[in-house]
């Protein structure tokens, strides 16, 4: 469903970008291609929601994001510095979930799962800065 879509939006991304006046248009693009992608595995997730949580651990934003960056600014030095700083701040990243795994051990709810596991994504970051610069 999705797939059949994303090669028309990438080349129609890729004829607007080599005209610098169409900057909005471009972000438009951007805009709606992520919030099709993002609201795709959202409406999955009621129907199959093995194959929701499949989709969503793939790294959908970082595969838009690079290929934006790369399209967007053709810098191929900076677009392997992003993927870097990508790749060290994914398993970063799953500190999120670390409070919802043990939610019923803490005896925490959905919201102070939720609310610890942005404490420990701000922390991640911190970390992250530690091990990028």
């Amino acid at each position: 469903m999705l797939g059949a879509f994303l090669p028309y939006v990438f080349i129609a991304s890729l004829a607007l970008n080599k005209k610098k006046d169409n900057v909005f248009m471009w972000f438009v693009i951007k805009v709606i291609l992520s919030a099709v992608m993002i609201s795709s595995v959202s409406w999955l997730a009621g129907k199959k929601i093995g194959l929701a949580g499949f989709l969503t651990a793939l790294p959908l934003t970082s595969i838009l994001a690079l290929a934006f960056s790369q399209v967007e600014y053709q810098d191929a030095k900076q677009s392997v510095h992003y993927a870097k700083s990508i790749f060290v701040a994914v398993p970063l990243s799953l500190s999120f979930f670390i409070p919802f795994l043990f939610a019923e051990k803490w005896s925490l709810g959905f919201w102070g799962s939720y609310l610890m596991g942005l404490v420990l994504l701000g922390a991640s970051y911190f970390i992250h800065t530690k091990i990028i610069s």
